[in-house]
């Protein structure tokens, strides 16, 4: 997978509802459900629909399977 096919992907589910699981090593994961927000060159921004809490992540972490998008 490249980066150009996440952003394409990430592309066409901006304003969506998905479901981004966070690995943060010895088998732990964070969940959250977020809405795909903007995208810019190395990275892309997701809000947290609840609390309104804005995250980046960028499209590296995709490629190496630090976070897990389920659309």
């Amino acid at each position: 997978m490249t980066i150009d096919k996440i952003k394409e992907e990430l592309n066409d589910h901006i304003g969506k509802n998905v479901t981004i699981k966070y690995n943060l090593g010895r088998n732990k994961y964070e969940k959250y459900d977020v809405k795909i927000k903007e995208l810019y060159n190395n990275i892309f921004l997701v809000e947290n629909s609840i609390s309104k809490q804005i995250k980046s992540f960028s499209y590296s972490d995709v490629i190496t399977k630090v976070i897990k998008i389920d659309f």
